[in-house]
């Protein structure tokens, strides 16, 4: 849910409230944006016991291990791994940041060449960008730093 309304694949006028039920409900449209977001989550691989699987697979594999451990063959349930990843989408404010970015502060805080040169081009563009952790953390330190 997060990443639909980062991505703005899902914005606040795409809900809507009828009747006394008290629920918001979603346009059709929506839906369909989200189900495809959800889609491409369900699909995406995860490392997981060494292996590279699907979620509907680690899914099934985590419900086997819980029902070894309900009926006691096994002592314990790791819910904990694999842990879902976040992809984090930039605003505006992050934006304006790479696109004042210098190759010397970037340099400073790890950011290669290619990867300023590619963040400075996708972030030209009006669709929404991916800016994985480490750069986005990168970012963050510069502009606390000139603060």
């Amino acid at each position: 849910m997060i990443e639909a309304f980062e991505s703005k694949t899902l914005e606040l006028h795409d809900f809507y409230f009828i009747g006394n039920d008290y629920r918001y409900h979603f346009d059709a449209e929506a839906k369909q944006r989200f189900i495809e977001i959800m889609r491409e989550r369900f699909n995406a691989g995860v490392t997981y016991k060494g292996r590279v699987l699907k979620w509907d697979t680690v899914i099934q594999e985590k419900t086997n291990e819980l029902g070894r451990f309900l009926i006691g063959r096994s002592l314990a349930v790791d819910f904990d791994e694999p842990a879902p990843r976040l992809e984090r989408y930039c605003g505006p404010e992050i934006r304006a940041k790479i696109l004042a970015l210098t190759s010397s502060q970037a340099k400073r805080f790890g950011i290669g060449k290619s990867t300023l040169h590619q963040l400075r081009k996708r972030t030209q563009g009006s669709g929404s960008i991916r800016v994985y952790a480490k750069v986005l953390t990168a970012i963050q330190s510069i502009a606390t730093d000139e603060e």
